[in-house]
């Protein structure tokens, strides 16, 4: 990936998490994705930090509608009863894009991580805005981010209707 590939795009980030939304502990899983993106060249505000549940979709759908290429979600995909940001994602997809979570969970998993199997985060398209749920521990959102970092900037070309 080049230094700056997704120079002028725009990204929203959505930290789906109780505690860090109570102040329990700070969101640094958000605050990596977003200085990720910047140095990517995304214009991304600070990330939207959430609790788990209905102010999920809230703000996924909020983050949709202001039109940016790409919003990433960090937290909430996992198998706890709360954990909830896939269902709240799922409705918002008009395609969804399975290669992408499933080279997440791989990732991890080949990292030697085992648990990073029961991740449930999706990605797909809501109109031309790729959305992807990312896991919530700092590893998660870095190994991610590394998987990411090659397929970001073809994929955000052919959302706006980029050739293959």
């Amino acid at each position: 990936m080049s230094e700056r590939p997704l120079d002028g795009l725009r990204a929203v980030v959505v930290t789906c998490s109780t505690r860090a939304a109570r102040g329990v502990y700070p969101d640094r899983g958000g605050a990596a994705v977003v200085e990720r993106l910047r140095a990517w060249g995304c214009e991304v505000p600070e990330p939207t930090v959430v609790p788990d549940g209905p102010e999920v979709a809230e703000a996924l759908a909020a983050a949709v509608a202001s039109g940016v290429e790409l919003v990433l979600t960090t937290g909430g995909t996992g198998i706890t009863p709360t954990d909830g940001t896939p269902e709240a994602t799922r409705p918002l997809l008009d395609r969804e894009v399975p290669g992408i979570a499933e080279a997440i969970r791989a990732a991890g998993v080949s990292k030697g991580v085992p648990t990073a199997m029961l991740s449930r985060g999706l990605a797909g398209l809501a109109g031309r805005t790729l959305v992807v749920n990312l896991p919530g521990s700092s590893g998660g959102v870095k190994d991610a981010l590394d998987v990411l970092a090659g397929v970001l900037p073809h994929a955000l070309d052919q959302a706006r209707g980029g050739d293959h």
